[in-house]
């Protein structure tokens, strides 16, 4: 078995920042891509950036310059750093990794997170 939490959502006011953690624990034996998504109100999930085993990163274009993902493998952990939050950011961050666990296929599955709330006012 494998969880995924995260943490790191709260208020933030437009043009401040905040970093979002999300740490994998249970059988883990490889993680290969780490990614995050969010969903806003009334809208559908949607890949914010995602970061491949070799570091390289992909972001969306609405995120880019101001999103910055990176990964700790040593502690399973992805972070996400928002700045510049604009009102367009207030949604629901979903933490996605793609595990391979102990004893189980090479390959991997890909696992989520329950969901940190990132909220943008004045």
């Amino acid at each position: 078995q494998v969880q995924l939490a995260e943490t790191g959502g709260g208020p933030v006011q437009p043009g401040g920042s905040l970093r979002l953690s999300c740490v994998a624990s249970g059988s883990v034996a490889s993680i290969y891509s780490m990614s995050w998504f969010r969903q806003a109100t009334g809208k559908q999930r949607e890949l914010v950036a995602a970061i491949t085993s070799s570091g390289s990163t992909h972001y969306a274009g609405s995120v880019k310059g101001r999103f910055t993902i990176s990964r700790d493998n040593a502690k399973n952990t992805t972070y996400l750093q928002i700045n510049s939050a604009q009102l367009d950011d207030a949604a629901v961050y979903y933490c996605n990794m793609h595990i391979a666990t102990i004893g189980g296929d090479l390959y991997g599955t890909a696992h989520w997170g329950e969901g940190t709330l990132v909220t943008v006012s004045s």
